[in-house]
């Protein structure tokens, strides 16, 4: 009886973990049908982050295919690593031994960010807003969602300057703590702009996680209908098999 427990306790432990991991997030309203917000967080990625992180599982070709844009549209736009070609899977140039000289740590490949997280595209959308100064970092960031980020705020000239506003409270244990209650933000783009590239960057990072998710709920649309229409015919097939059975 006593292990029994402990399995038990041990197989909801974890799940107990993962709900508050996910907890507190702010809902993104990305849109995997949007294709100019595909397109749009296309660019920023580009731009903002693939300096940095690859989509190793992503083809540019592929990418041009679902974004609906041309191969020359991406090499002409989107390419940014010398030798490239359009078929190539999308990986950038830096080495991990560079990475790790440089910032302490690989920096992880972002191909499938949106299916490792708790909460998915929305986990994305609030880590990207949750950048806030703290002078006691590396880099001089750090993030409410990710404590003790090892990585820079690639959005800073979007964001402009935002401060994370703490009051004094308890923790569970009641002891004193600072806790958080909201962000200060002056210049960079109005919070509507500001809101909407980070949407647009959370939903292409969607969609690199999983690229048939509409083709996929397409055709499962299709198996249904089959699946409903083979079970009537199957249903009077069988009354006609068994017609003179049951009189």
């Amino acid at each position: 009886m006593k292990s029994l427990f402990i399995l038990v306790a041990c197989l909801f432990v974890p799940l107990a973990t993962l709900a508050n991991e996910g907890a507190h997030l702010e809902v993104s309203g990305a849109n995997l049908r949007d294709t100019a917000s595909l397109q749009r967080g296309a660019k920023y990625f580009m731009n903002y982050c693939f300096g940095c992180h690859s989509l190793k599982y992503a083809r540019y070709n592929r990418m041009a295919k679902d974004l609906g844009l041309t191969d020359d549209m991406v090499k002409d736009n989107l390419m940014f690593v010398a030798g490239s070609k359009v078929g190539d899977n999308i990986t950038i140039a830096m080495t991990e031994e560079q990475g790790t000289n440089w910032f302490g740590t690989v920096a992880p490949d972002l191909s499938l960010v949106s299916r490792s997280k708790i909460g998915g595209v929305d986990w994305i959308y609030t880590y990207l807003k949750s950048f806030y100064l703290d002078p006691t970092r590396p880099y001089g960031v750090n993030n409410i969602l990710f404590d003790k980020v090892g990585m820079p705020d690639v959005l800073w000239e979007l964001r402009g300057t935002q401060k994370a506003v703490f009051e004094d409270g308890q923790d569970t244990a009641g002891n004193p703590t600072k806790v958080f209650v909201g962000f200060k933000r002056e210049g960079g783009l109005p919070d509507e702009q500001f809101d909407a590239v980070v949407r647009d960057l959370a939903n292409f990072l969607a969609y690199t996680g999983e690229p048939m998710r509409l083709e996929r709920g397409r055709i499962g649309n299709w198996v249904i209908l089959f699946l409903v229409i083979f079970t009537i015919l199957a249903y009077a097939l069988k009354k006609e098999y068994w017609r003179d059975v049951d009189h």
